[in-house]
């Protein structure tokens, strides 16, 4: 099984990368985790995404908050898909780094998942993938009823919370 290579921008990211971390670990997908940042170590950050296939990675999850160029830089030097968290900052609440993440110019996309979504991050990195691993697909539908299932439960008991 591939891969998935999780890079963030700062250490300060941690919280939002052990979201995606704890779903990998439930689904049993391999990954590794680095700290490298687009500005303050460039070279580091671009050998990581120029070797990140041959290096048997499949997906890159790519976390930054403020000008976030992270996912776009590794982005630019790898055709594997890359997904950016946009990490919420005290400056403008994640907006800068949302909005740095989603405008990607053509020819060089990046997927973007919710403000701090590393869950969301991980499970569509899982879902790219199980593509081609019929086991992850298998969990993933097994995840989908399972989820539906607390949500019906939650349904069933709605009025006891009211009362």
């Amino acid at each position: 099984m591939k891969k998935i290579g999780i890079v963030m921008g700062s250490d300060s990211d941690v919280p939002v990368i052990k979201k995606a971390t704890a779903v990998l670990d439930d689904f049993k997908v391999p990954y590794e985790v680095h700290v490298y940042s687009a500005h303050r170590t460039p070279n580091e950050a671009r050998e990581f995404a120029k070797n990140a296939e041959a290096n048997d990675f499949g997906v890159i999850i790519a976390a930054a908050g403020m000008a976030a160029h992270l996912a776009g830089a590794i982005a630019s030097e790898t055709t594997l898909p890359v997904i950016g968290i946009p990490c919420k900052s005290t400056n403008l609440d994640g907006l800068d780094a949302l909005l740095a993440t989603v405008q990607m110019p053509s020819g060089i996309p990046v997927a973007t998942v919710a403000i701090d979504g590393g869950a969301n991050a991980a499970i569509l990195a899982i879902q790219i993938l199980a593509l081609s691993d019929k086991r992850l697909a298998k969990k993933l539908q097994d995840k989908r009823v399972n989820d539906a299932k607390a949500v019906l439960e939650k349904d069933k008991n709605i009025l006891e919370k009211l009362k």
